[in-house]
């Protein structure tokens, strides 16, 4: 077995961000540190293995594009500690041996969770079976943070902005565990090193016309169809480069309606860095991850609309610090790209752009987990309760104190002999 350090990204993909954070952070690692440390990311809600949990991805996609309303409801609904602790707990007593079978099959050092969902879980597993990592929570949301993100148990909660500091604090968490650093955007953003012309060529598009990207997130949620039919009809000189995602219908509808030679249709992409390069401007939904990969790219930003209430603050922190508009309907996105053409008032808002967001917030955020690989994890100092009523289960039918040798443990042991476990710290009498 490898000896290197190991970080745990625990995410799911509900939604494209989570995902892409993690990649993004360990894209960062690995150039700072190379091999010594391996990256292991993990959707730790389909890992639980419980139902409707574990089809947490496919049910978002619906909940995102169908039912947005039933979405949102359920954001109240549990939009609370106490109740977020409740769920998660109910969560947990269905899944631990699942999470802990992760955690076993890894062995981390560090687990960073990017997403709100899995925080809970992770600070209840490791104390319930006494494992020896540090936790870390990286938040993957502007402005509108879930109750959720807001865990005692880690040791450090990275926030990308001043906003999300601030809720943070609002939720309890002490100044000392919160650290601003800027968002995860993936290195190969702030590294892409051709012109505008290089990237056109390229990607094989016109290398002369106004040229729009619009996007909508990786699920193509959104009014994404309407808005380029419309685009395409109004101003027919602008080029547009559409990237649909997962949305395949969507993709075959727009590419069947004959929309003209100017207007490129995309799938899931991986080169989004080439295709923002590309274009002088971004029209999308307020989803974060595109946001701040266009605003690093200093790139203006058309946003369409919030698609979940987590969403919708980050319209006002495009707003409010002038870094693009809010154009909720097809004619003021038609508007805007018309007022944006003219010379002047794009280069005003190219210009605004210049120290608007920080570039580097993935390195910033790799630098902090390597510090931490330094530090010991920290103590345990109590079993959990459920650990607790475990071992008086056994030992009210005459079996030895529950360490981990004698429960799952040994049962790991006969599966896995080469696992080490002083990884997990001897149960206190």
């Amino acid at each position: 077995m490898s000896t290197e350090p190991r970080i745990l990204f625990a995410i799911s993909d509900t939604g494209g961000g989570h995902r892409s954070g993690a990649v993004a952070i360990a894209a960062a690692i690995a150039r700072l540190a190379g091999d010594r440390v391996s990256c292991h990311i993990v959707d730790l809600l389909t890992s639980t293995g419980l139902p409707v949990v574990r089809d947490a991805p496919d049910l978002y996609d619906q909940l995102s594009t169908r039912w947005l309303p039933v979405f949102n409801a359920l954001f109240r609904a549990t939009d609370g500690r106490r109740r977020v602790d409740v769920l998660s707990q109910m969560v947990y007593l269905g899944a631990h041996r699942n999470i802990l079978r992760v955690l076993e099959e890894i062995r981390p050092a560090l687990v960073v969770s990017v997403h709100p969902l899995s925080n809970r879980l992770i600070a209840s597993t490791r104390r319930t079976y006494r494992l020896s990592f540090r936790f870390i929570t990286v938040v993957t949301d502007l402005v509108s943070l879930h109750a959720a993100w807001a865990d005692p148990a880690a040791e450090l909660c990275i926030v990308p902005t001043d906003e999300a500091h601030r809720r943070q604090r609002a939720a309890g968490l002490a100044p000392e565990r919160l650290l601003t650093t800027g968002f995860p955007v993936h290195p190969k953003f702030t590294e892409y090193a051709h012109s505008q012309a290089a990237a056109r060529a390229q990607l094989g598009v016109a290398a002369a016309p106004f040229t729009v990207l619009l996007t909508s997130g990786g699920v193509g949620s959104g009014n994404l169809g309407a808005t380029v039919r419309a685009i395409a009809a109004a101003a027919p000189d602008v080029q547009l480069l559409v990237v649909t995602g997962r949305n395949a219908a969507l993709r075959s509808e727009l590419e069947a309606a004959g929309l003209g030679a100017g207007v490129h249709i995309y799938g899931f992409v991986d080169n989004m860095e080439a295709l923002m390069a590309a274009a002088d401007l971004v029209v999308t939904k307020a989803g974060p991850g595109t946001l701040m990969e266009a605003l690093v790219m200093r790139r203006p930003v058309l946003v369409t609309q919030a698609v979940g209430l987590q969403e919708h603050g980050n319209i006002d922190f495009v707003v409010e610090r002038n870094l693009g508009r809010f154009c909720p309907g097809v004619a003021q996105v038609i508007e805007a790209i018309a007022e944006l053409r003219q010379p002047a008032v794009y280069a005003a808002s190219v210009a605004a752009l210049a120290d608007a967001v920080p570039r580097d917030g993935a390195f910033a955020i790799a630098r902090v987990l390597l510090e931490q690989l330094a530090l010991d994890p920290p103590e345990i100092s109590r079993p959990s309760l459920l650990y607790r009523v475990l071992g008086a289960r056994r030992r009210s039918r005459g079996e030895p104190r529950p360490t981990m040798r004698h429960t799952l443990g040994a049962r790991l042991r006969r599966m896995r002999p080469f696992i080490r476990w002083r990884w997990r710290r001897p149960p206190q009498e």
